[in-house]
């Protein structure tokens, strides 16, 4: 239950929970020093409640999901790779598809007959090539993604059907409400994953995080549609961040639906006329191991959902999380609204950066600063 609880907190990110199991070696000894976290107003962070955290998790086992996380094996190590990996994932369906690689396809809601018939015609050729459809669920480009690999594995006769729906909600919400069978059907006979607990309804800002989970689990994401400034773009410049293969279906300059996709190919994005170009492309990293995938946690990190026993805290290193009031103050009044990394922190206030990183645990779980894109901090909004 208490990593449960760390990642139920209040301004506890993927990105601080993974520096304070680094810092302290395990979510107990977290929350057993949390408390002693005071902010500008004398507060302590303020830590999810046994309560809440139980009602979750009945509300996971009551919807047929489990818990899956990031210090367990069967965490997917390629999106254990994330500097933001989700700690906690509740997964519902075959987890074995977790293991496999996996092909991410992302594209326009509204897209044309033709890029969803084409997406149809991917999906179910690289589940015939053994490959796992990653996508998001959603209404155009992603279900018919979805559905090709389903018909494969009708044609096949096989009851699990290589593709994985990552959603922007809870594990029991259904979104679109038009994709109801077919989420169900993945549920009973492939995967569904999402990192956010039951009942949470899929609100624009999650569509985001969705997304780089999708980008996570892939070795490469393909673009089939996409219109400027999409969703589908924002993933593949995320697969790219972590080195991954990013490529795109060209389409006709005419089409504003395509606009995106010419765009990634223009800027080194691999073009796509069919099957064999995306195994073409993957094929250098499924007979190498080119992608880092090292555990962020140790294996014996625990797993289960036993009660936090009372025990000494022990800090992993030298340094402690709990700074002093003087060097606090100092770093929060380089903060500002302008985002900043924690290296040109380190410069700007003359402070070694693993002193600036403990810091910015501290005001971040205080609610005083927070994380953008690319991993930069900025004074919280007011």
């Amino acid at each position: 239950m208490a990593q449960l609880i760390l990642a139920r907190s209040q301004n506890i990110g993927p990105v601080t929970f993974a520096q304070l199991l680094q810092r302290f070696g395990s979510a107990q000894q977290a929350l057993a020093a949390l408390p002693n976290v005071k902010g500008k107003t004398g507060k302590s962070p303020k830590l999810a409640s046994h309560a809440i955290i139980e009602t979750e998790i009945a509300s996971v086992k009551r919807a047929g999901a489990r818990y899956l996380f990031i210090s367990e094996p069967d965490y997917p190590p390629l999106l254990r790779h994330l500097a933001n990996a989700p700690p906690i994932l509740i997964v519902k369906g075959d987890i074995s598809l977790l293991s496999r690689p996996s092909i991410g396809i992302v594209g326009a809601r509204n897209s044309s007959a033709g890029a969803k018939k084409f997406a149809h015609k991917l999906g179910f050729e690289l589940a015939e090539q053994g490959l796992t459809v990653v996508s998001g669920l959603a209404r155009g480009i992603d279900s018919e993604a979805h559905r090709g690999a389903v018909a494969a594995a009708h044609r096949d006769r096989s009851n699990s059907a290589a593709t994985i729906g990552v959603i922007a909600s809870g594990i029991d919400i259904t979104y679109p409400p038009e994709n109801a069978e077919l989420q169900e059907h993945l549920t009973s006979n492939a995967l569904v994953v999402t990192e956010y607990p039951p009942d949470s309804e899929p609100v624009a800002r999650h569509f985001p995080f969705r997304n780089r989970i999708i980008a996570g689990l892939s070795l490469a994401t393909l673009v089939v549609e996409a219109a400027p400034r999409s969703g589908s773009l924002i993933t593949a410049r995320l697969a790219n961040e972590l080195g991954r293969q990013v490529l795109a279906i060209p389409g006709s300059p005419l089409d504003s639906r395509s606009a995106g996709c010419n765009g990634l190919i223009r800027e080194g994005a691999t073009l796509v006329r069919d099957v064999g170009d995306i195994v073409e492309a993957i094929t250098p990293l499924l007979e190498g191991d080119t992608l880092p995938v090292a555990p962020m946690f140790q294996q014996d990190e625990e797993l289960c959902f036993d009660e936090p026993q009372a025990q000494e805290v022990k800090l992993v290193g030298e340094a402690s999380i709990i700074a002093s009031e003087e060097r606090r103050d100092h770093i929060r009044n380089q903060l500002s609204q302008v985002a900043i990394s924690p290296d040109e922190l380190s410069i700007l206030a003359d402070c070694p950066v693993e002193t600036v990183n403990a810091i910015l645990v501290e005001l971040e779980i205080l609610g005083e600063c927070e994380r953008v894109a690319g991993g930069k901090i900025r004074a919280a909004s007011t």
